[in-house]
């Protein structure tokens, strides 16, 4: 069982940073594919960022060269740095784990509450 709670999400301007950092807990976080994905309003969860145990990461083609994963597997936790935000990066940020080689939603084993990001124009 991991339980997984994010941290860091609010209001931005646009072109602002934001960080957002999810604790896991359980022994065995290591073994996990870390990944974030988001919600907008009346649109389908969606995937943004993911790392896998040995560290190889992936990014929506959205957010590439803005967002950067990153995994700390001594303290439990995966961040998510957010550069350049944009309005439409608006949505509810959700950190997600799997044993699965892929991390999609379909995969996913445990979720996170969800932490809200909001990008003014």
């Amino acid at each position: 069982q991991v339980q997984l709670v994010e941290s860091g999400g609010g209001l931005v301007q646009a072109g602002g940073s934001l960080r957002l950092s999810c604790a896991a807990s359980g022994r065995t976080f290591r073994r996990y594919g870390m990944g974030w994905f988001r919600q907008a309003p009346g649109k389908e969860r969606e995937f943004v960022a993911a790392i896998t145990w040995s560290g190889s990461k992936y990014y929506a083609d959205s957010v590439k060269g803005r967002f950067t994963i990153s995994r700390d597997n001594a303290k439990n936790t995966v961040s998510l740095q957010m550069n350049s935000l944009k309005p439409e990066d608006t949505a509810v940020y959700y950190c997600a784990a799997t044993g699965s080689t892929q991390v999609l939603v379909s995969t996913i084993d445990y979720w996170g509450q969800g932490t809200q990001v909001t990008v003014s124009s």
